[in-house]
């Protein structure tokens, strides 16, 4: 019988191989192409704060809501065997919660923000709970399910405001969006951060990661140990909420308004895109949360190098299709398992020729 290495997956190919020889092979390309392209700079931005920019830092912040949104779906893949493709439009409701909340304060302040997030945070959990019964309780494929958000989702975001798209003047929306004055990093990538923390620390003190790919893998054997595999794929949905608001929150900051016609559109796609590029199967079971979030950079790196090459924007989306299709690819489990026989042959016949040396 094959022995299969945890650490490494199937056929001993490590699950974080290809996303990293992804972003490897776009650094060397971007490198031979133009050494500037890496150039960090400190500048002073609208606001007089010193910041940094550049290429790098244009890629790790623009991913900021991709990478968020990846986290969630990573969760939602594993347990469901399926994905959400309706975060863009929950997005878009979260973020009009948010604006109104901020709106009908008479001033906003800390506490209006927090209250403004928190609300938003609710209401994405709710309709996170809503797909989350569709496929949890109805046993409907996620696809299908998340589709009835995906179509009405934006009308309800536009209902939220009354068909208006208000703006949000505030210092604290501003740094949120953009620079903490006395921080040359984005906000949004501290965000990031902390968010990736925080599913850290949920690993590590729960046991929701081992349920979760127990659940994926195998729900009818799961149950038999114990395990509610309904309450599992419902909190995953839940989780994605709360990644959505995050996001969602992020999106209104950056512009200062809500626009729920253009607030992260069309990032369903690429969120999954990202999942499947981390290494993780999108059939379900096992999955690491850093290979989606260094998916979610792979694609904004790459976007980031077809419009610095001078690619026009209608023509972008084609040339990431072709590269994202070949990443899929590789990283498929059919070429994954390829690969690692591959390399177990000649593994072994280098022992063999070791072995016969020694003999002789």
């Amino acid at each position: 019988m094959k022995k299969i290495s945890k650490k490494t997956g199937k056929g001993g190919l490590g699950q974080l191989t290809i996303p990293i020889i992804a972003i490897a092979l776009l650094f060397l390309f971007n490198l031979i192409r133009d050494p500037s392209f890496f150039l960090i700079e400190v500048t002073q931005n609208n606001y007089g704060n010193n910041v940094l920019s550049g290429n790098l830092i244009s890629i790790i912040n623009g991913a900021s809501e991709l990478a968020i949104l990846a986290m969630g779906m990573t969760l939602v893949t594993a347990a469901c065997g399926g994905q959400d493709i309706s975060v863009g439009a929950a997005a878009a409701i979260a973020g009009s919660v948010f604006v109104k909340v901020l709106k009908s304060a008479p001033s906003i302040g800390g506490g209006v923000v927090l209250g403004a997030f928190v609300s938003a945070c609710i209401v994405a959990m709710l309709f996170g709970s809503f797909n989350g019964t569709l496929v949890a309780v109805f046993k409907i494929q996620p696809m299908i399910a998340t589709l009835i958000l995906y179509t009405c989702g934006r009308s309800i975001a536009y209902w939220i405001n009354g068909g208006a798209t208000p703006t949000v003047d505030s210092k604290i929306i501003t740094s949120i969006g953009g620079f903490i004055p006395g921080i040359p990093i984005p906000t949004p990538v501290l965000i990031v951060i902390a968010m990736a923390l925080l599913f850290k620390l949920l690993f590590h003190f729960t046991s929701l990661e081992l349920f979760t790919q127990s659940v994926g893998i195998n729900e009818s054997a799961a149950r038999l140990n114990g395990i509610n595999p309904t309450f599992i794929k419902l909190l995953s949905f839940i989780i994605l909420g709360v990644c959505v608001s995050v996001s969602g929150t992020i999106g209104v900051s950056r512009l200062g308004l809500i626009n729920h016609e253009t607030l992260l559109l069309d990032i369903e796609m690429d969120t999954i895109l990202a999942v499947a590029i981390g290494g993780n199967n999108l059939g379900g079971g096992r999955f690491k949360i850093s290979g989606s979030i260094i998916g979610a950079y792979v694609i904004q790196m790459l976007t980031i190098t077809l419009y610095a090459m001078k690619v026009s924007s209608t023509d972008v989306k084609a040339y990431k299709a072709i590269v994202i299709i070949l990443l899929v690819v590789i990283g498929s489990p059919v070429v994954k398992e390829k690969f690692g026989r591959f390399v177990n042959r000649i593994k072994s016949s280098k022992t063999e020729v070791k072995g016969g040396a020694q003999e002789q």
